[in-house]
């Protein structure tokens, strides 16, 4: 079977292990969603097509910015604000809007949540709360639970900021894949040791849900050795596919593409 489209994340469900499906979309619309769990194991052909649609616009560009940006796109869409990567700098809580009004409060001015993650090592981020587990299985965690829970981004983001005196907030992308994880406390512990961290004009918002979800993805093999795959100087990949972890299609010679950083690409994909 032959598909042809411009890459998007993969999309992810979360059952005895993820289930991924790589949505192709026609520049902006009809997105088509091939399931890929069904080929671990197999041959599959990626030939990227040379050319990227700009995720935000459609506009057709060579250098993507961000996640598959135009240049004009990374300095003026909302997806691309300085508050999605430091959500500290959220104001729509006061009413002011850092680039988009309307889209800031849809996405900003909801419920978020502080989380605890084991990728490498244990590690803290912050996400909107419809995207969990979403957020942790495109980070690769292997496990995760909730630290605190707010009624709007920036609170969020400022307990975060606390906390990232204690504890990383990266994901060594390498050792993830490689599945080398550093000795640590159980996730809960940890949690519980971070609790008098948070600010105390934030502390209302520390979550009693103690719950770890714990996650497995389809992997036959982790590689010894990980090397990065960009279509831009490799524009065509015909490996054996060996598993999925985060955003990451893991191929036997220890060989990755990150799906995430090629969005927009605009492929050809053969899995006869």
């Amino acid at each position: 079977m032959k598909f042809s489209g411009n890459i998007r994340k993969m999309a992810t469900s979360l059952e005895d292990v993820v289930h991924y499906a790589l949505p192709l979309v026609d520049v902006l619309e009809n997105p088509v969603y091939v399931p890929l769990n069904e080929y671990i194991g197999k041959t599959i052909n990626i030939q990227y097509q040379g050319y990227i649609n700009c995720v935000i616009s459609g506009k057709k560009i060579k250098k993507a910015y961000g996640e598959g940006m135009s240049y004009e796109a990374f300095m003026d869409a909302p997806e691309a604000s300085p508050s999605i990567i430091r959500p500290e700098l959220s104001r729509i809580h006061e009413g002011i809007a850092l680039r988009d009004y309307d889209w800031e409060m849809a996405h900003h001015m909801t419920p978020h949540v502080v989380y605890l993650s084991l990728t490498n090592d244990i590690k803290v981020g912050v996400t909107r709360n419809t995207q969990i587990p979403t957020r942790w299985i495109d980070q690769g965690a292997t496990e995760a639970i909730l630290v605190a829970e707010t009624p709007y981004r920036q609170a969020a983001g400022l307990i975060e900021v606390a906390l990232k005196n204690y504890l990383p907030d990266k994901t060594n992308w390498q050792r993830m894949l490689k599945n080398q994880i550093t000795e640590h406390q159980p996730i809960i512990d940890v949690k519980a040791s971070i609790k008098d961290k948070i600010p105390a004009e934030l502390a209302s918002f520390f979550s009693k849900d103690n719950s770890v979800l714990h996650i497995n993805y389809p992997i036959e093999n982790y590689p010894a050795k990980v090397t990065s795959l960009k279509l831009e100087k490799v524009p065509q990949i015909e490996k054996k596919l060996i598993g999925i972890k985060g955003q990451y299609l893991i191929f036997e010679d220890d060989t990755v593409l990150n799906i995430r950083s090629h969005a927009g690409c605009r492929i050809t994909l053969d899995l006869n």
